[in-house]
């Protein structure tokens, strides 16, 4: 398949469909602990990197196997191999997947365009945003995220906040923390008063277990990782 993947088990989805909605890694961050390895094009713009009737197609053609038929998904989950947020066609996307299936959609997405509200009304008809925020100040966002440039933290956190207010579904908040970067108990109360004006469902806290960008992006010890869950509070977990 060209634009699925799976299903497969998340440990934050159960089984999931994936959907990618950008060539291979476009997108404005190049995070250091990224998986998928170093941003090939580093963008910001939003347009159809991919064509959206293609993409319904294989799903279509996917909906239709015994694979499908005798799965039982969780989710069909946007996210792929570069930032989903980025297609200009992610509206129709999702609105015939919700004509097709009755599978819920999630979108897991690094946050950077949620300031923009045609993005907003975008994103409206799926049942769950996962977003990631790994940084509350400017130093640490280019240390970990690596962003396109002149993108700024703020900018992202009001976009969160604007999500929230806008947003009907579940948010789960995605905190991916990295050993000497972002980890220290100080930052974890900076997260936490951003965290009350963003109001998500859920703060789901990670760590690096995956092969990794660069060396640099180091696991989190669990001891560390439970004292930053009991500082952000009841509705956070470890993942």
């Amino acid at each position: 398949m060209r634009y699925l993947y799976g299903p497969v088990h998340s440990r934050r989805l159960g089984l999931s469909l994936g959907i990618t909605l950008t060539p291979y890694k476009v997108c404005p961050f190049d995070c250091i602990y990224c998986q998928l390895g170093k941003t090939t094009v580093k963008a910001i713009e939003r347009r159809s990197y991919l064509d959206v009737q293609e993409i319904l197609t294989e799903l279509r053609e996917f909906l239709e196997t015994a694979d499908f038929k005798l799965s039982t998904l969780d989710y069909i989950s946007l996210s792929g191999f570069g930032e989903p947020t980025l297609n200009i066609g992610i509206a129709t996307l999702i609105s015939q997947i919700k004509k097709l299936t009755s599978v819920p959609v999630a979108l897991i997405t690094n946050a950077a365009l949620f300031s923009c509200p045609e993005l907003l009304r975008d994103i409206q008809e799926v049942d769950l945003v996962v977003p990631s925020l790994d940084a509350v100040t400017q130093d640490i966002f280019e240390q970990i995220d690596r962003p396109v440039l002149n993108l700024k933290i703020e900018n992202v956190i009001n976009g969160l906040i604007a999500l929230r207010e806008e947003f009907k579904g579940r948010i789960y908040l995605e905190i991916m923390l990295v050993e000497g970067i972002n980890d220290g108990l100080d930052y974890a109360y900076k997260f936490k008063e951003v965290i009350k004006r963003i109001r998500p469902d859920k703060i789901q806290l990670n760590t690096p277990v995956r092969v990794r960008a660069q060396a640099g992006a180091g696991l989190v010890n669990k001891e560390k990782l439970l004292q930053i869950k009991n500082i952000l509070g009841e509705n956070c977990e470890i993942i």
